[in-house]
């Protein structure tokens, strides 16, 4: 089963930076997608950044510029570096994976799926 996890979260005043972390595990040999959603209080989740298998990556509008996605393959971990934050980056940050599918690769069989972690706050004081 894959597990996703989330760290590096805080509370940091306008302007400061954050790194967060998003490790998984249990992949299989199928190819996995990573991104990056946050959800501020009464408001709906909404898509941050996301960094696909082939390494490229694709950020709202909201963040281009000061939110930059890495990832580890090594160790099936994201992160995702935040600079130059803003009071409205304030929101739980959760990181999903996607199994991509379906599909047949390296000899099996992938069907498509999406595990959520718990998510991480992240508070931005003006």
């Amino acid at each position: 089963q894959v597990q996703v996890v989330e760290s590096g979260g805080g509370s940091v005043q306008a302007g400061g930076s954050l790194r967060l972390s998003c490790a998984a595990s249990g992949y299989t040999y199928c190819r996995y997608d990573m991104s990056w959603y946050r959800q501020a209080p009464g408001k709906e989740r909404e898509f941050v950044a996301s960094i696909d298998n082939d390494g490229s990556t694709k950020y709202a509008d909201s963040v281009k510029g000061r939110f930059t996605a890495s990832q580890d393959n090594a160790k099936n971990t994201v992160y995702l570096q935040m600079n130059s934050l803003k009071p409205e980056d304030t929101g739980m940050y959760y990181c999903k994976t996607d199994r991509i599918g379906p599909e047949a690769y390296r000899g099996g069989w992938c069907p498509s799926a999406q595990y959520w972690g718990q998510g991480t706050q992240v508070t931005v004081s003006s």
